[in-house]
């Protein structure tokens, strides 16, 4: 019996636009859930938002609305993503709804009763943009590399630690014995070293006087959760932790396969700060976590507000479509390193794969067939094993599927059917019902992929028509 498999992507802060880093991210979470279903497996594809902390509580006195509502309007933003990206999740958590809100405290309750929650006075530099404490190590010419423009904090006040150092040889253990438990390994080696130089109690949470956006702390009305140990819960409380049914957690996190994907600013948290939160409260490790790189602009630059050259994914669907913009963050993002992006680059990959490609074909066969009075008469086997997605290449899949277009695309040049019919009809008829079993397999590799594109040929090989509109139109760049 094949196991069940759980994928949840990160909860993105709901203080900003969804942009094409995360767009990338969702896209390879939900490319992942419909391919272990293609494969028969039970799928729970978790996703949502993250809406505590103070990143939020000072955008929302920035805008003069009480936090709550600034979530309220951030989260729908994410949640409609899944019709704009054409996503199929199966439940999008929001890390203020209520059984979240008392996941959290019991996971709290637990790791306490356990020992592993103590109060002290500290100090410590803090990066707001990250929402993490820094270490001199963590930093570059004295900031935050990943939020540079941002001042750091130095903060003094007693707050809750979570015992992450108890757990420092149990995560040592934990890498050695799972030794593909991050992908890409030069990830692996990252956050191994980071553990192996050794790690410190971190602050979990925040005195309400000063921030009082947050889950409350059982037992103590004076300090609220910090935004991390809070939102890390989602990933098992989406699955009913903690409440009067944990059916879909056994099912799922503690008899599943558990991967978790997320950018490459999110490695300490999701492989090792979870995961030690984890073993704190006696809950099994996650099987896998997928690293993404950024997306940089064509210059190399990280792109963000300040600079004006942040991208949406919503412009791109408005004119290209969504199949067009999950094939290219599937084959020409980078599975693991920073990628740079442009609007030059995504047209000519557009005109090239996809209007010159997947869609030239499938109206060179179908035109074809149908002239020819060939059919398929039954549907051909398809080697799901050979799919790379098994081990999360994303590029690789991609380009294996692409040169079977290339040689489809080549064997109609080399054996030109449509001249062969006049000379031997057999012949030329035999080499279509080929053509037609190869299209008919490149689609259903293409099925989790670009699902629109999927049902759209599908139909047009049962009905032996070439589609009524070209599956990918010619645009012009720019217009």
């Amino acid at each position: 019996m094949k196991k069940p498999f759980y994928i949840t992507s990160t909860l993105p802060y709901v203080n900003g636009e969804p942009h094409l880093g995360f767009a990338t991210e969702i896209i390879r979470a939900d490319v992942l859930a419909r391919h272990r279903r293609q494969n028969d497996r039970e799928v729970f594809f978790n996703t949502g938002t993250d809406e505590h902390g103070q990143k939020i509580f000072l955008k929302a006195q920035e805008l003069g609305i009480t936090p709550q509502e600034l979530v309220d309007q951030g989260s729908e933003k994410f949640k409609a993503l899944a019709e704009t990206l054409n996503l199929g999740w199966d439940r999008f958590i929001r890390t203020t709804d209520t059984d979240h809100v008392a996941a959290a405290q019991k996971f709290w309750t637990i790791c306490d009763n356990n020992g592993y929650i103590y109060k002290k006075e500290y100090q410590t530099k803090y990066c707001v943009g990250c929402e993490l404490e820094k270490q001199d190590s963590d930093l570059e010419d004295g900031a935050c590399p990943i939020h540079p423009d941002k001042d750091l904090e130095i903060r003094e006040e007693e707050n809750y630690f979570f015992k992450w150092s108890a757990f420092e040889e149990q995560l040592k253990t934990l890498y050695t014995e799972q030794s593909s438990f991050v992908k890409p390994s030069f990830r692996f080696n990252e956050i191994k070293g980071f553990v192996e130089a050794g790690i410190r109690d971190f602050s979990i949470s925040r005195l309400r006087e000063k921030m009082s956006w947050g889950i409350p702390v059982p037992g103590d009305e004076d300090h609220v959760m910090y935004v991390w140990f809070d939102a890390l819960v989602d990933y098992i409380s989406t699955l009913g932790w903690g409440s009067d049914d944990e059916s879909l957690f056994d099912k799922f996190w503690q008899g599943g396969e558990v991967v978790q994907i997320c950018g490459k600013d999110n490695l300490r948290q999701q492989s090792a700060m979870w995961q030690g939160m984890l073993m704190a409260a006696g809950i099994k490790n996650s099987d896998k976590i997928l690293i993404n790189g950024f997306i940089n602009d064509a210059d190399g630059r990280k792109m963000s507000k300040s600079l004006g050259n942040v991208i949406g994914p919503d412009e791109l669907v408005e004119k290209y479509g969504a199949d067009a913009l999950r094939y290219y963050v599937l084959r020409h993002v980078n599975n693991h390193e920073d990628s740079s992006f442009s609007k030059e680059q995504f047209h000519e990959a557009y005109m090239a794969n996809l209007v010159n490609g997947i869609g030239n074909l499938t109206n060179r066969i179908l035109q074809m067939s149908s002239s020819y009075g060939v059919k398929l008469e039954s549907e051909p086997a398809v080697h799901l094993e050979e799919s790379l997605f098994h081990s999360y290449d994303f590029n690789g899949e991609m380009d294996r599927i692409w040169r079977m277009i290339g040689e489809a695309d080549q064997f109609i040049t080399d054996e030109a059917p449509f001249k062969k019919i006049k000379v031997d009809e057999d012949a030329a008829k035999e080499d279509l019902r080929y053509l037609l079993e190869k299209l008919f397999v490149i689609n259903y590799y293409l099925a989790p992929i670009m699902p629109e594109t999927y049902g759209k040929i599908r139909v047009a090989i049962e009905e032996n028509q070439k589609p009524e509109t070209p599956l990918f139109p010619r645009i012009e760049f720019g217009g």
